[in-house]
């Protein structure tokens, strides 16, 4: 029996047991009673009801806040019940008018929006779903609400009925109206309960209140989420994010918080999200925390120019004019859409922003930008990825962080660092602001520590590095800037994005000052081309100088591409004949087929004719897999002996580190051994799944040292 199959069955058998509580989730219930809920039961509720995720999180978290399974399967059959009563389906519609009429009063739960009637002076709501219009609102209800005039959003209503003769009195009475969001909360409460926390801990109960799995998650891919959660934090916050389909990049800004509206890219105008000049009435901006833009992305979509130059105004200055007058708002704006290229494709042949329709393929525009989410390092989301564990009632953590917008964090890492002094004023407001926003998410407590702050402060200037390096490939005017951070001995820090390191040879580009400038001979050196000697050789015989293997140690970050054993192990065992793999863990299916993977290289990389010996030091499984173990070695051992390689095993128990010796005089010290590729789709005609090059790797180290370490 395989170990795939063994998990199988225990699965089986537990399909409708509850998911057991992990320590993280004990711990979550007991520092935040009453506004936390178990991630898996919005699936649970939600049937077809066509509702955002924090309506349905709103209901479980007056009746399901809980970890008592009995309280948790109460609240769920009472939240059903007050959706199968008071939710409106839209085909349902004349079911519950008459249902209003036969009762008189009836409490719904629909999307409202209100428009001022100039005519009759009159506030006047429109139900979404029930498809009634007109509902007088009183004055007081909008001056309380205003969002009700802005699109529409949730409410718990009351309606009344009452028919007169009078043709123009509209029977629908608003007896009473509550968005749905939170009242109140404790936020010095907040801060007590975050101090109980880890960093590792808070950030996987961040991810959980998303509703992902945080076992499944890396940390960079960890902080990539997060990051689209700034715009809440974070007053007037810029952000975008570009990259494939499926990988849930407007998913938060639809169903994550009440503050936040998502509308289509080709959706908007002007007076929506500004102001409309004939009646003087503010738009989206002014009521909402974030305006994002679906499907912003699509080069041949056309912009309203006037539009673009209003945009441009607000994101660098908060203001848009209405006639003479300028007015102020606090929505940050963020921009998602899809690539239709590969990431080196796209540095080859144009840049990062590629896909942006032309009027905003704009060098003032794109300047503007805080952060860019590199969206093609995002997983496609697949249903193993969503949490059954615990995380915040989302209008909570909504709440808590509108409250934290008006805080400034952006300070906090000058005790440490201080940012390189050719960074500009607008480069330093996009790094600060992202660097508060992480701040006030992970450490709003403020206590973090050196090495805490310099990993979220390298992120804010990644992708603020990853903005300007693009805009420098389309305005020639613009200076080169040095990013990096220096700490208070005086150490210089280079920051540099992730597909910098992996194609260097496309990264390194920038528009030309003039199209008629001379090539001229040389040939410009990018900070990344290794400069060599040149070396004479006789015109009539070409001689080729094979490199010597790297000696040394190397980082490789996490969701970098374009890393295989071939490339990695192979060029320091070649001519090996006798090769010794020391790691613990070469226990699960997949460690089993890295293993192979490698043994396959080696084999073809040989001689036919020839045979090698490769050791595995590991140590043994015990328990109910020891069987399966086994018999994966064993199967192991078989493929590699029809290959030419005589492969052995050798236990030992006290092993930790992980290595790879071979008699060629080359050791190579493994930080995480051979299990560096991340977790892919699981699909057998998945590219990443027939070339490890097209997978993500994890963040890992490896240590080349030739001469002593060899055996």
């Amino acid at each position: 029996m395989s170990l795939d199959s063994t998990t199988n069955a225990e699965v089986a058998a537990e399909a409708d047991a509850p998911p057991a509580q992990s320590d993280l989730d004990r711990k979550i219930n007991q520092l935040f009673p009453g506004v936390v809920v178990r991630k898996d039961l919005v699936k649970a509720v939600k049937g077809n009801a066509i509702v955002p995720s924090y309506v349905l999180e709103y209901l479980l978290g007056q009746y399901a806040a809980s970890d008592d399974e009995a309280t948790i399967q109460a609240g769920i059959d009472a939240v059903r019940k007050v959706l199968a009563d008071h939710y409106v389906h839209r085909n349902q519609s004349e079911l519950v008018k008459s249902t209003i009429r036969e009762r008189g009063r009836h409490r719904i739960i629909d999307r409202v929006a209100v428009t001022l009637n100039e005519k009759d002076d009159v506030y006047q709501a429109e139900f979404a779903n029930l498809g009634i219009k007109g509902v007088l609102v009183e004055p007081a209800t909008i001056k309380a609400h205003p969002k009700l005039l802005t699109g529409g959003v949730w409410c718990i209503c009351d309606i009344e009925y009452f028919h007169s003769e009078d043709q123009r009195v509209v029977p629908w009475i608003l007896g009473s109206i509550k968005p749905i969001q939170l009242s109140n909360f404790d936020f010095e409460g907040y801060l007590a309960a975050r101090r109980e926390f880890t960093t590792e801990e808070w950030i996987d109960l961040l991810i959980q209140s998303i509703g992902f799995n945080p076992e499944l998650f890396g940390r960079r891919a960890k902080l990539i989420q997060l990051v689209r959660l700034i715009p809440f934090v974070e007053r007037n916050y810029n952000l975008v994010e570009l990259g494939p389909k499926g990988t849930g990049k407007s998913h938060i800004f639809s169903e994550f918080s009440p503050h936040g509206m998502l509308i289509s890219g080709g959706e908007v105008t002007v007076p929506k999200l500004f102001v409309h000049n004939s009646n003087g009435r503010i738009g989206l901006v002014g009521y909402w925390d974030v305006v994002a833009f679906d499907e912003f992305a699509g080069n041949k979509k056309r912009a309203d120019k006037a539009l673009v130059d209003i945009m441009k105004n607000y994101m660098a200055n908060k203001s848009f004019s209405r006639g003479v007058e300028t007015l102020g708002a606090e929505a940050s704006m963020v921009f998602v859409g899809n690539t239709s290229h590969t990431v080196p494709y796209m540095l080859k042949h144009s840049d990062l922003f590629d896909e942006l329709p032309e009027s905003y393929h704009d060098s003032a525009y794109l300047d503007r930008l805080h952060h860019y989410i590199p969206g093609w390092e995002v997983d496609t989301i697949r249903g193993e990825m969503f949490s059954e564990g615990y995380g915040f009632v989302v209008d909570y953590i909504a709440e808590v962080l509108k409250s934290m917008r008006t805080a400034d964090y952006s300070d906090r890492y000058q005790q440490h660092f201080t940012l390189s002094p050719d960074i500009s004023t607008r480069d330093r407001d996009g790094i600060h602001k992202t660097f508060s926003g992480l701040m006030k998410l992970l450490y709003p407590h403020g206590q973090a520590t050196r090495e805490e702050i310099e990993e979220i402060l390298r992120f804010a200037i990644e992708g603020r590095k990853r903005v300007k390096d693009q805009i420098l490939r389309i305005d020639a005017t613009m200076a080169d800037v040095k990013f990096g951070f220096t700490d208070k001995a005086g150490t210089w820090s280079p920051v540099t994005t992730l597909e910098e390191q992996e194609y260097p040879t496309y990264y390194d580009q920038r528009a030309a000052l003039t199209p008629e400038e001379p090539e001229g001979d040389a040939t410009p050196v990018s900070a990344t081309t290794e400069v060599r000697a040149p070396v004479a050789v006789a015109p009539e015989v070409p001689v080729v100088v094979e490199p010597a293997p790297f000696e040394g140690h190397r980082e490789f970050q996490e969701n970098q591409r374009g890393i295989s054993y071939e490339t990695l192990l192979l060029p320091y065992l070649r001519e090996a004949t006798e090769i010794t793999i020391i790691d613990p863990y070469i226990r699960l299916p997949h460690q089993g087929r890295n293993l192979v993977d490698l043994l396959a290289l080696l084999a073809s990389a040989k001689d036919a004719a020839d045979e090698i010996s490769v050791t595995l030091v590991t140590k043994a499984e015990t328990g109910q897999y020891e069987q399966a173990h086994l018999l994966m070695l064993k199967d192991i051992q078989d493929s590699a002996a029809a290959a030419g390689i005589n492969f052995a095993v050798t236990w030992d128990e006290t092993i930790h580190d992980r290595s790879i010796r071979a008699d060629n005089g080359w050791t190579i010290l493994l930080g995480r051994g051979l299990d560096i590729f991340q977790k892919g789709s699981g699909s057998q005609y998945d590219l990443a799944a027939r070339r490890q090059e097209f997978r993500q790797v994890v963040a890992f180290g490896v240590t080349y040292i030739h001469g002593e370490g060899g055996l």
